[in-house]
């Protein structure tokens, strides 16, 4: 049996939860021997490859023992996990082996599980498999697509609220548990109770945004920002997304083809990644090449201590292993009942390429087939039974459900309307599948009518409900197209403080398409924006910053931004060190400086004294930015570095340019060239 995983804190020597597992596993597989292997109604044993046995409709306490321990060895065996996510699960992963010492007790027990207690396993289970399906994401996917597709504050929520999810469910399971009936220790029982009270007490993380990443991220995805091709900027961001070396870039064009497989390869935003992986490998030396036609790329990803599934085998749908493959109308091959079911709820269309189909009709992949039995046969392999693995919100949401929701968008009640819109947001928050059906469903009109109402919750949830949809590509230029981003911006302004966050949000999702960025400016959104920057909370600030970077990508509206008064509240941002906010305002004012206007508005004389004030004092990052803006206005007036030489910059700069990050060196530096060349050294 594979070792459990270990962070870099633990002793290598066997941890008492792993000696208890060895022991649980050993008797578990004794009591399958007694019990025989469990069969569903058609008879076929179902053993996937982690070893869990999928039991009959009514199970009995040995098989969900054992599938549960499997689970947790499952997810202990899974490695590394995106740098950042990387906290949440690994914490995941030890409280889920915090609770062996549970498992082994009830595999000891002398008596019957009572039926509650079989419930109550059955219920623990269903939440081990979420956590092992959020874990699996958090381990494969590819991370630039993962980081792309949720911006900054966007990417947090929505990974945050799995997370969360799946604790409230752990914790509700294991309150249910009838510990006295199931006869375990004081001990095991205070320790989940301690585990349970933890997880309560705890409040959800909400962490700042990363705004250095979200802006390297769009300054090298950008097709006019003259910093996309900075190689400290690239250099930087591959590091924070852990692709700095030839292994981990090479995982991650395996990972990126397989995205693309899935989205198409025309898709604006998988173009955007291609280019994004061409950049890292050409700053560290490796050949660029054709991503989706690359001959030597491996077939399979391999997953230490797991039996390797050819990828060709799965069905796109369900993600399982075929067993009666059939080809439509596009070429593609899925599992029959799965595409059968896509057909029943009126889809015309291929789940993988998307294009629409000229007939329904499925040929069996007799060639496929044939390959797959094969391979079962070779390896022993049995299909693992999928119920129970839907996501905290259901990933498998059906058509009956998306259509009788958009329908009560248009009630004569508003109750009905209210709670409809409420549903689609929290649907739509962290399922994929779902922003494609609600849109296809004609959700998106329907909510956009919605801003208008003078309900106040109505407004909240329809305007964030938008903002969820809008994470999909498609649905950004569908939101566009049904004049939203005015109605969006009217939010903004009268709204309630929360809805007029996720206004601001919205705005800054629906900006990634530059077309949208003209018309948010055209609308008036930036003066709506700098408004929320100026009066509101610390996320509100945080969300209206964002999206005035995104949108100041386009030159005029850096002009449009300086206009409606953005500079004094970004100098509020830099003196406010309670807000934590000093990158994100050094990051708008490096933006600012590259035009002529917002130099004349910016290079005041107190605001280069704050610029040298976080030369001296700044963290590293503040430091680098502090120094990239003074650099930008020194070069256009000399004026500015005197001044700066005046607040004492010069032996801070001389530092900096020995002992500061990649990037300030070579700002400094290049501060200490203009002092030279303008014979301003000391």
């Amino acid at each position: 049996m594979s070792p459990l995983l270990q962070t870099p804190e633990e002793s290598t020597a066997p941890s008492r939860s792993g000696r208890k597992l060895a022991r649980t596993t050993m008797g578990l597989e004794r009591d399958k021997k007694r019990h025989g292997d469990v069969e569903d109604r058609r008879g076929d044993t179902l053993v996937d490859e982690i070893g869990i046995v999928t039991t009959a409709p009514a199970p009995n306490g040995v098989d969900l023992v054992q599938e549960s321990v499997s689970l947790i060895e499952y997810v202990a065996r899974l490695g590394d996990f995106r740098s950042t996510q990387r906290q949440e699960c690994y914490s995941l992963v030890r409280r889920m082996k915090s609770l062996l010492p549970l498992f082994d007790e009830i595999r000891f027990l002398g008596s019957a599980i009572p039926p509650n207690g079989i419930a109550s396993l059955s219920k623990l289970k269903k939440v081990f498999c979420l956590a092992k399906k959020l874990l699996k994401t958090c381990n494969e996917g590819s991370k630039i697509y993962l980081v792309r597709i949720h911006p900054s504050a966007l990417e947090s929520e929505a990974m945050m609220v799995k997370f969360h999810a799946v604790h409230e469910k752990l914790c509700q399971a294991l309150d249910e548990l009838p510990f006295d009936e199931i006869e375990v220790s004081v001990e095991v029982r205070e320790q989940v109770e301690l585990m349970v009270t933890q997880l309560r007490r705890g409040k959800r993380r909400k962490d700042t945004q990363d705004m250095e990443l979200a802006v390297d991220l769009m300054a090298v995805s950008s097709k006019t920002d003259e910093r996309n091709a900075d190689i400290a900027i690239i250099e930087r961001l591959a590091k924070k997304l852990d692709l700095n070396t030839v292994e981990n870039l090479k995982k991650e064009t395996i990972a990126i083809s397989n995205v693309a497989k899935e989205r198409g390869q025309t898709s604006e935003c998988i173009e955007q990644i291609v280019e994004i992986l061409n950049k890292f490998k050409q700053v560290f030396g490796i050949e660029v090449i054709d991503v989706f036609e690359d001959p030597v790329k491996p077939k399979l990803l391999l997953k230490p201590g797991s039996l390797v599934i050819p990828h060709e085998f799965l069905c796109p749908i369900m993600l399982e292993v075929m067993r009666d493959p059939v080809i439509i109308a596009s070429g593609q091959t899925f599992e029959r009942e799965s595409i059968q079911k896509w057909f029943d709820s009126n889809h015309r269309t291929c789940p993988k390429t998307r294009e629409r189909l000229g007939h329904l009709s499925l040929a069996p992949n007799h060639a496929l087939k044939n390959l797959i039995t094969q391979w079962r046969e070779t390896n022993n392999y049995k299909s693992p039974n999928t119920e129970g693995l839907a996501s905290p919100q259901g990933s498998s949401i059906k058509q009956e459900e998306i259509s009788s929701l958009v329908e009560e968008l248009s009630s004569c009640q508003l109750t009905v309307q209210r709670r409809a819109a409420k549903d689609i947001r929290m649907l739509s928050k962290e399922n994929p599948e779902s922003r494609i059906l609600f849109a296809e469903n004609g959700a998106i009109p329907a909510l956009v009518q919605l801003l208008t109402y003078p309900d106040s919750k109505i407004q909240e949830h329809a305007v964030t409900a938008l903002l969820n949809l809008s994470i999909n590509d498609t649905n950004k230029k569908l939101i566009a197209n049904e004049q939203a981003i005015p109605t969006i911006i009217d939010v903004l302004r009268n709204g309630r403080m929360e809805s007029r966050e996720n206004s601001a949000a919205a705005l800054f999702s629906l900006s990634m398409l530059d077309e949208n960025k003209v018309t948010i400016a055209l609308s008036d959104g930036i003066p709506a924006l700098v408004e929320l920057l100026e009066q509101g909370t610390v996320r509100g600030k945080k969300d209206a910053v964002t999206a005035l970077f995104n949108l100041c990508l386009n030159q005029a509206n850096k002009a449009r931004a300086i206009d409606a008064g953005i500079v004094p509240p970004l100098l509020l941002l830099l003196k406010d060190k309670k807000l934590n906010m000093v990158d994100e305002a050094l990051s708008m004012f490096l933006l600012l400086v590259t035009h002529p206007q917002g130099r004349y508005e910016i290079g005041q004389l107190s605001f280069i004294g704050t610029l040298v004030d976080i030369i001296k004092k700044g963290t590293p990052k503040n430091k680098e930015c502090a120094a990239s803006v003074l650099l930008e206005l020194s070069s256009n007036n000399s004026s500015h570095i005197l001044a700066a030489l005046q607040f004492g910059v010069y032996e801070h700069l001389v530092d900096i340019s020995e002992t500061g990050t990649n990037r300030a060196q070579r700002k400094a530096r290049g501060l200490l060239q203009v002092m030279k060349t303008s014979d301003q050294l000391p």
